[in-house]
């Protein structure tokens, strides 16, 4: 991934005014010992080399700095880290190897001494040696600054664009549910409407109750378990409508684990499937079961009684749910199928 950087904030400096002020005093200690063992400890001379060495090593590290954000603005890219760095060393070479030898002749001129007044070319490739060195490792440090700097970004893009796509996920997760809700909905009440009109009325007025709560919960990622089992009680009316006693949902849950959360319409979509893939008859109920395991999962069971037919499904229900669960970053709901009992075992955040 490339992380790219607005024009003003790779041309801004970085905050590195002690890095300059230690430094600089830092490298220029090198040449004042090199001046003491060449040409002997003389006070006068360890000043002015010291004095001459603050003045134009800060210079020399201003020029060097100018040039590391001329290599930056043309290679400013993580992924260019590479010619980034072979650019700026190459300036400091070339610079160094030009700025150094006119600062050790000018250091002869004004040695009251004259202990140093004809520098011999063994000094000038000496002082460019060590001058470079320090140049390295000066760009070694603010390369590496900048460098994890870059990688700090190249993460949080990725974080921010992880979340993004999550949260579209999300989004295109709950856009499923609401047509889904609706089109299972509105073949029930299809249904009722030539079989029992006042039925279907009452189911008209229930499924209008219960879909606004899917629009008011629709924008969330998750919801209280308590919530949702308000949610569950209205759902089962409806349900009701058309099924009669024929349909048994039981709920035990403790109040203490009502403030746990889910994702929305997971009971729904739970109790929707139990009922779409299973007879439903007086003779043959169907009983729904909820519950807390020693775990405090959420269990939601039913008794298996499959059509004989193959019931039309766009397959939304359970794929829905482990997939808000995996993009959630929590643990998968258990699914079990023992040809019995179907039950799946929810976690609760």
């Amino acid at each position: 991934m490339q992380t790219i950087i607005t024009d003003d904030s790779q041309r801004a400096k970085p905050n590195d005014k002690w890095f300059r002020l230690i430094g600089v005093p830092v490298s220029v200690l090198p040449f004042v010992f090199f001046y003491i063992r060449e040409y002997g400890f003389e006070w006068s001379l360890v000043w002015l080399t010291f004095g001459w060495g603050l003045i134009t090593t800060g210079l020399s590290w201003e020029l060097l700095r100018w040039w590391v954000f001329q290599a930056r603005a043309k290679y400013f890219q993580i992924d260019n880290t590479g010619r980034r760095v072979l650019l700026t060393f190459i300036g400091y070479a070339v610079l160094t190897s030009l700025i150094q030898p006119i600062e050790t002749w000018g250091l002869s001129q004004i040695d009251p001494t004259g202990l140093i007044a004809d520098p011999t070319p063994r000094v000038y490739l000496t002082h460019i040696a060590m001058a470079i060195s320090f140049a390295f490792i000066v760009g070694g440090v603010y390369e590496v600054i900048y460098y994890l700097k870059l990688y700090r970004l190249a993460l949080t893009d990725a974080e921010a664009l992880k979340k993004a796509k999550m949260q579209t996920e999300l989004d295109a997760l709950r856009q499923q549910v609401n047509p889904h809700f609706l089109f299972n909905s509105l073949n029930s009440l299809t249904a009722l409407i030539g079989e029992d009109p006042q039925k279907a009325e009452t189911f008209s007025e229930e499924l209008s109750s219960v879909y606004r709560y899917l629009l008011r919960c629709n924008d969330a990622t998750l919801v209280p378990l308590s919530a949702e089992l308000d949610f569950l009680n209205s759902y089962y009316h409806l349900l009701k409508t058309r099924h009669g006693d024929s349909l048994i949902l039981t709920a035990n849950v403790l109040p203490n684990g009502e403030e746990r959360q889910l994702p929305p319409l997971t009971l729904q979509l739970l109790i929707e499937n139990a009922v779409k893939h299973n007879i439903i008859l007086p003779e043959q109920p169907l009983n729904i079961n909820l519950y807390l395991d020693e775990s405090n999962w959420l269990v939601v069971s039913n008794n298996i009684q499959r059509k004989s037919t193959r019931v039309l499904s766009n397959g939304v229900g359970l794929s829905n749910i482990l997939t808000k669960y995996r993009m959630l970053g929590q643990p998968a709901p258990i699914i079990e199928d023992d040809g019995r009992e179907f039950r799946v075992t929810l976690p609760l955040v």
